[in-house]
């Protein structure tokens, strides 16, 4: 009889990608369906959002999109409703590996991220000896090995983020920078002109902070023209759709073909 190949929890293959500064292309999923989101999957891209923040997403419905990604080669990444560690400490449980951050102002909310999702003495997270993550207890070595194997991305959408951002880089655990070009739009007070010169030196000004302290940097591009000059500046971890946005203009062109 055929033996069944033993689950491998470690390592975390995306992490060791987005270290090594491997450009990593992925796609936003804010539908909050397991079909959407494994259809995804088949495309191949090189890692999934699962939004917390801005779709109808909870721990409860991220579940089945993680069952609707374990046969594809996608990453799956979660961004949580905002920087609480009750909250990551339930994800992390169900089974996710990748967080970003939202709304990460200064180093010490960066740390207090990091630490959300590390085992004491290391970090704060709480203890289940049996949970989804660590395939309901039958993990060798779960718990010795998991916390070098979260990957960390925070996200920069505000003056003050853009100020602190070499601090933020600076602090242990933290992998990546991800600029929320929207949001630090707004907060520049330039609302749905994320072109404008003094947003396009902000987000410069983190990218650059990510290279002096040797981490990635990533950002949210939908216009293919954005993405690229994002990766011709230095960013990796690029997400160039949604779900959501694909699903819109392509339903809309079809129409648009039949009508005048």
């Amino acid at each position: 009889m055929t033996q069944p190949i033993p689950y491998q929890a470690f390592p975390n293959t995306f992490k060791q990608a987005l270290l090594a500064g491997q450009p990593l292309i992925g796609c936003w999923c804010s539908l909050a369906s397991p079909i959407a989101t494994e259809v995804l999957g088949v495309a191949g891209f090189d890692w999934i959002l699962l939004d917390g923040e801005h779709s109808p997403n909870d721990v409860i419905s991220f579940v089945p999109q993680l069952m609707a990604l374990k046969d594809s080669s996608s990453a799956p990444v979660v961004r949580p409703t905002s920087n609480n560690a009750v909250e990551i400490k339930r994800l992390l449980d169900a089974g996710f590996y990748n967080f970003l951050i939202p709304m990460v102002h200064s180093a010490e909310d960066a740390a207090a991220a990091v630490s959300a999702t590390r085992y004491p003495p290391e970090g704060i997270r709480g203890v289940s000896v049996s949970q989804r993550s660590n395939r309901y207890g039958t993990v060798p070595n779960y718990f010795q090995e998991i916390n070098r194997h979260i990957t960390m991305a925070v996200q920069i959408e505000s003056p003050q983020g853009v100020a602190a951002a070499d601090a933020i880089a600076a602090v242990p655990g933290v992998d990546c920078i991800f600029v929320g070009p929207s949001d630090l739009a707004a907060t520049y007070s330039h609302l749905g002109n994320a072109a404008h010169p003094e947003v396009q030196t902000a987000i410069a000004h983190i990218f650059a902070a990510c290279k002096r302290a040797g981490i990635a940097s990533g950002i949210l591009a939908p216009l293919e023209a954005d993405a690229r000059r994002y990766m011709e500046m230095g960013a990796t971890l690029v997400a160039v759709g949604s779900d959501l946005g694909v699903f819109r203009s392509a339903t809309q062109a079809l129409k648009d073909r039949y009508t005048a």
